[in-house]
């Protein structure tokens, strides 16, 4: 599997570059314990939650992280795999194969990963790229569609590490890919791999293809912010891609947190509602996500799941994240490959293994 760049007919001068995969992060273990630090980071982050600290600090340590730790971890126990938590298996997964594939076309690069919270930090990691000899880095937010709380904040963690360097690295950042054909291809990919395996849903009979993107509070979109409308065009593109129309690809948005007003359709409540209406089938897939993790396994496979199924609904599918499938690994190498010109000259290098499917 090959990919074709334009290259410029005098090189940069050689200087070693990297690309870091930034994801957002995940308990180093399901105990209460790992799960509440994790939350406490999480959760501190004025990017992620936008309250006064002054208010919420206290209500975030002394009620809502010991609270929800126990009941999380719980949660993060009936997922996790033999080799960690999904969302670290997958990401590490993605680095070596991507890693493999960039080499076997002639860019040698280095590729690592960090997260947003939890390990490794990014901070740490682009302090180890630069003593692995790395002069110039490409971020690489796992994040298909921008947000404030993941995409920025990601950056802000990076920028902050480069500002405490005095010989800085050289950056560039993908600011988003939610529109990139590659990336819309791979998702298409994805649906039709689980549709051979499993069978197409009867979308004439009434079933349903649900995209279910991580929610935001509706303030952000109030403020600006692009994430909805994004997640509404990655929608429309995979849809036209699958060829099906607003009717049988619905977009609802998961995860909601709290009591405030967040991004709608619900996809929980919309599941409930398919279900009492009669749809006998409902796939459903999340776009926005890279990697399987706690959202998609455990609350779309087992507890949206649930709510379709007593009311009313016969089969509930839950389409696997784009994770290390061949598809998408060629995606985001097109994706780096893009970002990297003027960077590094290809050189020969040995052919790597295929990357996995």
């Amino acid at each position: 599997m090959r990919f074709d760049l334009e290259l410029p007919s005098q090189p940069a001068a050689s200087h070693r570059v990297a690309v870091l995969l930034m994801n957002l992060g995940t308990p180093d273990a399901p105990t209460a314990r790992a799960v509440r630090r994790y939350l406490v980071e999480f959760l501190t982050d004025p990017r992620v939650v936008e309250i006064p600290a002054l208010v919420w600090q206290p209500l975030l340590r002394g009620l809502i992280a010991p609270l929800r730790a126990a009941k999380v971890a719980k949660k993060y126990a009936s997922i996790w795999m033999p080799e960690g938590s999904p969302l670290r298996v997958y990401t590490e997964r993605q680095t070596e194969a991507l890693r493999a594939l960039l080499h076997s076309n002639g860019y040698p690069v280095i590729v690592d990963y960090a997260m947003r919270y939890g390990t490794p930090g990014i901070g740490a990691m682009l302090n180890q790229l630069k003593l692995a000899g790395a002069e110039r880095v490409l971020l690489m937010p796992m994040y298909p569609q921008y947000s404030a709380s993941t995409t920025a904040t990601a950056f802000d963690a990076a920028f902050a590490a480069l500002k405490r360097m005095r010989n800085q690295l050289e950056v560039r950042t993908v600011r988003h890919f939610a529109d990139q054909p590659a990336y819309i291809r791979a998702l298409a990919d994805q649906v039709l791999r689980h549709w051979a395996a499993r069978g197409r849903p009867d979308f004439a009979a009434g079933d349903k293809l649900v995209l279910s993107f991580h929610g935001v509070p509706k303030r952000t979109l109030d403020l600006g912010d692009p994430y909805h409308e994004q997640c509404r065009l990655t929608a429309a593109l995979l849809a036209n891609q699958l060829a099906l129309s607003s009717t049988e690809c619905l977009v609802t948005f998961q995860s909601r947190f709290g009591k405030a007003e967040w991004l709608q359709p619900y996809t929980a409540p919309t599941l409930r509602e398919l279900g009492a209406a009669g749809v006998r089938r409902a796939d459903v897939f999340c776009p926005g996500f890279t990697s399987d993790c706690l959202e998609t396994i455990e609350e779309i496979g087992l507890e949206v799941r649930d709510e379709f199924l007593r009311a009313g609904g016969k089969q509930f599918e839950r389409i696997p994240c784009l994770n290390a499938s061949s598809s998408w690994i060629a995606a985001l190498a097109e994706i780096v490959a893009q970002q990297l010109q003027g960077w590094p000259a290809r050189s020969p290098l040995p052919a790597s293994p295929s990357v996995p499917a």
